[in-house]
This record gives C-alpha cells, structure tokens and sequence, in this order.
C-alpha cells in the first residue's frame, strides 16, 4: 500500500506533503494497461490528485483534476477522496513516442502543450469550487504548480514522478507539495529553492528506498521540521450498481426504452475501475420506467 506523509516547519510557515504512490500508480497500469509513456503521465496526476485530495477537510470531500491537452493521449482525469484515495481514467491508453531530448519518457508529447487543467472541488457547498488554468509545459508538476500560483496564490514547489519498467511495470513512483503560507520570508524562500534544487528526482529517491518521511525532512532541511500525520492510500474506486443506475436514468425514458429494444444484455463498465455492470432488457425498462 502506498503512504503519504505531511510534515511542517518549526515555524509553522511552510508545509510539505509526500507520497510513494508506487502502488496506486502500479495499480492504475494493470486496470488500464497503458503505455510506458501514459503510465508515467497518469500516475503524475493521480500522484497530485492523492496529496491534493488528502489536504481537504470533509469526510466527503473530493477533488478532481481534468487535464485536457492536445496530445495524442486525449483527456486525463484523476479524482481523490479527502483521505488521499485516487482513481484515474484516460482516453487513450496506448501511445508511443520516441524518448525526449533528456532521454526520458515523453509526457509532455503525451499531453500536449495547448490545452487546460481544471481542478473541481466538492467540498460540500452548494456550487464545488472550479479552478482552471492554461496547461504550461504538458509535464504536469508545473502546471500543478502553476494552478497553486494562479488560483489558489499559494506559492508551490510540486515535484513528480514515474519509473517505468521495460516490462511496463511501475517501478517506483512518488511526489511532494511545498507550500509557503503567509508570511514567509525571501530567506527562507531561498532555502526552500536550494534544498529543493540539490534534491535528486523525487522517482530516483523513491526507487533508491526513500520513505516520504525522508523527502519531506529533506525538502525542509534546515527548518526542524515535525511530522504532522501520515496515512496508507490506495488506488479506490467508488463506483456501484446504484452509481450506474443513476447514469442510466439520466439518459431518460425513451433513450432507455430503445436500449432495451436493441440487446437483450446491456453492459456498462466504470472508466476509473473498469469493473463491468450488467442490465437485462427487463432491468432497463425498469429503470426507465422509473426515469
């Protein structure tokens, strides 16, 4: 199971949240079988989503991430219970492209570099809270940063990332969140900026054995940092029977009606799990008749 960690400088001005998303991202790979390059590019949002989600406050709070760029891999969207808890969906699985000029995996070629993030809040009032920006660089970790900057105006240090296996298994994955609350000072700015810039790549430090505890220490070097909570998260999904038949009512009465004409087996499967809801023609007409 993979865990998440916040920790807070002595001072109480800057907070750094980590994770080691390595199972949820590993989980994400076998449920959608992507690519090397769509693992890596999933996995970063659905890493963001998980320390995003964990920083709200309501038990039934949920946060969603909508990357929607031009590149070949379509729209991707992560959402995360407020217990650091993601599920992620892309709409096109499988793309492959060449490694880019630092001999990585690509996923800014993945995502595009025109297009927009949008975060959804649902934090129990009557409206969520919507935020959108334009993508910045495709990598995702900017763009997450940049939404902090433009949205939120929290300044932001966002680090992700995915070690992919040749045999496409997910060999490590992880992240951290340093935010400055009001207040802080050019001094520790800059301290922030050097702990961070001599910091290896936050999926190097995972697959080399780092806790998130030790990132987050790392991170806040010089500001005797305290552990403020940690928890275990996992890849989980929330659909059910009960999620499907609503979708289905949606469709209304007619448009119901006429399924159950067509097949005699309707079957829907959940974006974000991929598990399988099967209706008999009996079911759906009663469903439209409760439309």
């Amino acid at each position: 199971m993979s865990k998440i960690v916040r920790a807070i400088s002595a001072n109480g001005g800057i907070v750094c949240t980590a994770i080691d998303s390595t199972d949820i991202v590993a989980k994400a790979e076998q449920i959608h079988k992507t690519s090397a390059v769509v693992t890596a590019a999933i996995g970063r949002l659905a890493t963001a989503a998980s320390m995003m989600g964990s920083a709200l406050k309501g038990e039934q709070d949920s946060i969603t991430i909508r990357l929607a760029g031009d590149g070949p891999a379509g729209s991707v969207i992560a959402v995360s219970d407020s217990h650091g808890n993601p599920r992620v969906y892309v709409q096109n699985p499988i793309v492959e492209l060449p490694l880019n000029q630092y001999g990585k995996l690509d996923v800014k070629g993945a995502v595009g570099t025109q297009g927009s993030l949008q975060v959804i809040k649902d934090i129990g009032l009557k409206e969520p809270y919507v935020g959108q920006i334009p993508i910045v660089s495709g990598e995702i970790a900017e763009d997450i940063t940049s939404y902090f900057a433009v949205s939120e105006q929290i300044p932001t240090v966002c680090a992700l990332g995915v070690l992919v296996n040749p045999n496409l298994t997910v060999k490590a994955a992880g992240g951290y969140l340093v935010q400055l609350l009001p207040g802080a000072t050019d001094e520790e700015i800059d301290l922030i900026e050097k702990n961070v810039n001599q910091m290896p790549a936050i999926s190097k430090m995972i697959a080399d054995g780092a806790t998130p505890e030790q990132v987050c220490f790392k991170v806040l070097e010089g500001f005797d940092p305290n552990l403020l909570d940690e928890a275990a998260v996992e890849y989980r999904c929330n659909c059910s029977k009960e999620r499907i038949e609503r979708a289905l009512i949606s469709l209304g009465k007619q448009e119901l009606n006429d399924m159950a004409d067509e097949q005699p087996i309707t079957e829907v499967a959940c974006h974000f799990c991929n598990k399988k809801y099967r209706f008999t023609s009996e079911d759906i007409r009663l469903l439209a008749a409760n439309s």
